[in-house]
């Protein structure tokens, strides 16, 4: 700082003394040329009495003379005269002393007007050539027209006279050398004497700013000394308030950046070197893009979307690749939710026993270490893996598997673990909310004892299918399904037992129906099947004689392993074929029940028309 501000005071002194050289230079310059034609003026009237003088006494001839003499004249270098046309006419050409006219010259002739030239160079002979009119006046002593045929006023001639002015071209030099030297002269002595001055409030400048880069990286010095002993008053009051806000602003900044870390979990470091406002700001930024997406989620409909999101994150923020989760319920069932990447070396494992993983054991993170495996499921030697595990609700868990492809990306992973399992516990929650009011919706829509769907969902189904059947010409089969004298099985085992039969004709049901037909709980031992987009009435019948054998021959425990099997009864009825109306035809499948029952049980009834149907209905 010092060192910038010497040599922009040398600069500036310099700039002046150019400035005034060429200010100086151009002045004695201007005074030279005034001071040669006040000169010119006076030796040029000198002339013009002196000719006038010979011209009335009659001695012309004694004109070269009188130029010679005054041509001796310290300065004057040459003299000579020119007539005008008028008087060329009159007397002839001159025999005085004469020079070739010039442009100057005849300039002077035709105008009456003076003019004048100089000429110089740095180091040569300056001359300044003036030439002026001689012009026919009227006066008390003189009458030129006496002796000119001219009017008055007219340009007789002209007096040229070239002055050496040299002198007054080296006075100029010579007084810019002497102000260049002077400005030089000064400028040393201002220097010297500023430096002098200002020198300990540059050097404290010097230090409080190197203070300032350092804190700029987070590293807050105190200024302990100064180098100058001779240091003012007012420089060491402002270094003893820099160090007061110094230390201020070094606890603050340490407390606030220790707090933040307390705040999400960070380990604080002692006698740490990092930048404390970085890391702050690091964390702030960190927390509050967790916020934003803490709010993102919580409008989301579906884990499938949650977990989307949670992928951006994961890719964007941290920049992993792969990443596979699995949610595993109470302990047994496993189930792969997303995946980020094409790398899985292990989420096959746990959807076969969940319990092979070791994250999900231990409940702590598992990370590959150094020559050896940490976890035995993780099928490949090429990459590295950091696993973490989170419970949602009881019994159930969220497990996140993090492959890296080397030794720095899991060092990096580490680095930022923490905002990491941040965003998962953000997670957990939101995928527990969305678990249970699925169950919820589950349990509004579905039968409690068996799983299968009830009246209401139903209703509520039958809705959209009967129309997009009727658009479409689908068709759809619907069996009633009726257990053949469940009240002796409630009577005479109790109802735990019947219950027990009934989630077993309900899981046979289930197994021997397509996922796209719909099986319905439709009260007490009654259930209704849709065979949705059945082909013809036989393939329905079929597959009512499939579930009737498959009841039949199923053996169900009761008490101290003895048995007991247990037969149904189906009516079966075709939507449009029987009717358009889908109450209808549920009906006449309920009659085809009651004619499988009356017929003896355990058989499948096709609906046949009665034409007193129509009565019973209505």
């Amino acid at each position: 700082m010092k060192n910038k501000i010497t040599i922009r005071m040398i600069i500036l002194m310099f700039i002046f003394g150019l400035v005034t050289v060429f200010v100086e230079t151009y002045n004695a310059r201007d005074e030279g040329i005034k001071n040669g034609l006040k000169k010119a003026d006076a030796i040029a009237e000198v002339i013009k009495s002196g000719l006038t003088a010979h011209m009335i006494n009659g001695n012309m001839n004694q004109v070269n003379v009188f130029l010679n003499s005054i041509s001796q004249t310290t300065n004057i270098d040459k003299i000579w005269i020119i007539r005008g046309d008028n008087v060329i006419k009159q007397y002839g050409e001159a025999n005085e002393l004469v020079a070739p006219k010039d442009a100057i010259d005849d300039k002077v002739i035709k105008t009456g007007k003076s003019q004048f030239e100089l000429s110089e160079s740095l180091f040569a002979k300056a001359e300044l050539r003036v030439t002026i009119p001689y012009k026919a006046i009227i006066s008390k002593d003189i009458n030129c027209l006496a002796c000119h045929n001219v009017n008055h006023n007219d340009t007789l001639g002209a007096v040229s006279i070239v002055l050496d002015v040299t002198d007054f071209k080296d006075n100029g030099i010579r007084n810019s050398f002497i102000i260049v030297l002077i400005t030089l002269l000064t400028t040393m002595l201002v220097v010297f004497f500023i430096n002098k001055l200002i020198n300990p409030y540059i050097e404290t400048l010097e230090i409080i700013k190197n203070r300032i880069d350092a804190a700029s990286n987070g590293v807050f010095q105190n200024i302990t000394t100064l180098k100058n002993k001779n240091t003012p008053i007012e420089t060491k009051e402002l270094v003893e308030k820099y160090n007061l806000l110094t230390d201020s602003l070094m606890t603050t900044f340490t407390d606030i950046d220790n707090k933040l870390k307390g705040f999400v979990g960070q380990v604080v470091e002692v006698n740490s070197q990092t930048n404390p406002l970085e890391e702050a700001n690091h964390i702030i930024n960190n927390l509050s893009y967790i916020y934003q997406f803490k709010k993102e989620i919580q409008l989301d409909k579906t884990k499938k979307e949650i977990y989307q999101r949670l992928g951006q994150i994961f890719q964007n923020q941290f920049a992993l690749r792969n990443v596979n989760i699995v949610e595993i319920t109470n302990n047994e069932v496993a189930e792969k939710v997303y995946q980020l990447g094409e790398l899985d070396f292990c989420t096959n494992i746990i959807l076969n026993d969940p319990k092979e993983c070791r994250v999900s054991r231990n409940a702590n993170s598992v990370s590959s270490v150094d020559f050896q495996k940490a976890c035995p499921c993780f099928a490949s030697d090429d990459y590295l893996y950091f696993c973490i595990d989170i419970e949602i609700g009881q019994n159930s868990k969220i497990i996140f598997n993090f492959i890296l492809n080397n030794k720095e990306e899991l060092n990096e992973f580490k680095k930022n673990q923490l905002f990491i399992e941040s965003y998962i516990k953000e997670v957990a929650p939101e995928i527990e909310v969305k678990r249970l009011l699925k169950a919820l919706e589950d349990s509004a829509l579905k039968d409690g004892l068996t799983g299968l769907y009830n009246r209401r969902f139903l209703d509520e189904h039958l809705k959209k299918l009967i129309p997009q059947a009727k658009r479409e010409d689908i068709s759809i089969g619907l069996l009633m399904l009726d257990m053949d004298h469940f009240k002796a099985v409630n009577d005479e085992y109790g109802h735990d037992i019947g219950d027990k039969v009934l989630v077993s004709f309900a899981q046979i049901v289930q197994e021997n129906i397509r996922d796209s037909d719909i099986a319905v709980r439709f009260g007490g031992e009654e259930f209704l099947v849709l065979l949705v987009g059945i082909k013809s009435e036989q393939d329905a019948i079929d597959v009512a004689n499939k579930i009737r054998e498959k009841v039949a021959s199923n053996e169900i425990d009761v008490y101290a392993g003895s048995t007991m099997k247990k037969t149904i009864s189906i009516g079966v009825s075709m939507f449009p074929q029987d009717s358009t109306s889908i109450v209808k035809v549920m009906k006449f499948a309920d009659l085809a029940l009651y004619e499988a029952k009356t017929s003896g049980r355990n058989q499948v009834k096709r609906y046949e028309e009665n034409p007193t149907d129509s009565l019973e209905l209505f």
